[in-house]
């Protein structure tokens, strides 16, 4: 049986390119790269090239990118790090009721630290309204993080308008870049967000190393302690073989991230025209909202989301009921029930996500299978009531 992936927004395959440039790193770049003789010298050459690369990305200087284990250290780092450097008496982080994990659980973290923290509603469109976040602002707002694209719904914020609005009130600005990297064009110095998560394996790169944007001038402080690496910002020794393939993730990216962007919306949009062509009682999240061009959040009315996860896999389809990090958690989605479906209709959700290896082929299979097992998951759904 052929086995097709369309959960991409969980985790990325490795490319081609990244295993070809992991591998020698691997066998022959061991040296540690604080070490000042040639094993280590070479391990810092590799590092501070991959250090360029995800810089060239995403328009910021290569002294500027924090290179760490992914996404959620690097949340946590921006977060914890903003917030406990700050010399206010008082602290005030404002964040959205759709972000991450690691964005909302470092947010209670700094809650059980004494911070207080407002979480500020979206739209029913899964976008946050910036006049909202301005009404949130106080004197003692420190910080506000808002997501760039959401990972259930692909919807993406308006991270300059808040930025603008942040930096007006004298507060930093973070966005959890993870689902947006590789989707859409990031120009940091566009958007002037201060602070930019990133995680390799979304974009074709292993798991295990990421990076965090810091701005010129933005002071954080360590969440990690030990010795002296990313200019203090965080200790532990490099993963040299991770950052090069991140490095090499980044590198392609940028070469061609257009023509991708183009190739992946085409393939979203035939699977949902053909999912609502063909399926009764379906509607998008988020639908009408700017979204990421692989992501789709289709609602199926009167089946459960992850019954038909289990029935496509088992035709040989991998998609996903919500978030990887939720996935087998009791609760409805907490994405979904945020803008404002109610338990029954957020279960019975699918999220499908779009990348590189997915052709039009598998998308009229992956239809095709929907439609055929939509109608019979209703029947034996009727069957029984």
């Amino acid at each position: 049986m052929n086995r097709f992936y369309f959960d991409h927004n969980a985790t990325t395959p490795v490319s081609p390119e990244v295993l070809e440039a992991l591998e020698p790193v691997l066998r022959e770049v061991y040296g540690n790269a604080s070490s000042i003789h040639h094993y280590g010298q070479a391990a810092k050459q590799r590092l501070e090239e991959a250090r360029r690369q995800v810089a060239a990305l995403i328009r910021a200087e290569p002294q500027e990118i924090v290179l760490l284990s992914g996404g959620t250290e690097a949340d946590n780092l921006a977060i914890l790090g903003t917030v406990r450097n700050s010399p206010h008496p008082e602290r005030h982080v404002i964040t959205t009721t759709i972000e991450h994990p690691a964005v909302l659980g470092a947010c209670a973290q700094l809650e059980r630290e004494g911070a207080a923290v407002t979480y500020v509603r979206v739209g029913s469109d899964g976008v946050a309204d910036p006049e909202d976040i301005r009404r949130a602002l106080r004197p003692e707002t420190v910080l506000v993080s808002v997501m760039h694209a959401n990972n259930e719904l692909g919807t993406v914020q308006p991270i300059a308008d808040i930025a603008r609005l942040a930096h007006e009130a004298g507060a930093v600005f973070h966005s959890d870049g993870v689902q947006a990297l590789g989707k859409v064009p990031v120009d940091l110095a566009a958007l002037g967000v201060d602070l930019y998560s990133m995680s390799g394996h979304k974009i074709y790169a292993p798991k295990g190393v990421g990076a965090l944007y810091v701005r010129q001038g933005t002071q954080l402080a360590p969440i990690l302690f030990g010795g002296p690496h990313e200019r203090g910002r965080r200790a532990g020794t490099e993963n040299v073989a991770g950052a090069v393939a991140l490095g090499r993730a980044a590198e392609w990216l940028k070469e061609n991230l257009d023509a991708e962007t183009a190739r992946v919306r085409a393939l979203r949009d035939r699977l949902e025209r053909g999912i609502l062509g063909r399926v009764p009682a379906v509607e998008v999240n988020g639908g009408h909202a700017p979204r990421t061009p692989n992501t789709t959040s289709i609602r199926f009315e009167g089946i459960q989301g992850e019954a038909l996860v289990i029935a496509l896999d088992l035709k040989g389809f991998a998609v996903s009921s919500g978030a990887a990090c939720s996935s087998g958690a009791v609760e409805p989605s907490h994405v979904l029930t945020a803008i404002g479906l109610p338990p029954d209709q957020a279960r019975a959700t699918i999220r499908f996500s779009l990348g590189r290896s997915n052709t039009v082929e598998q998308v009229d299979a992956l239809v095709e299978a929907v439609a055929e097992l939509a109608a019979h998951l209703r029947r034996v759904s009727t069957a029984h009531v």
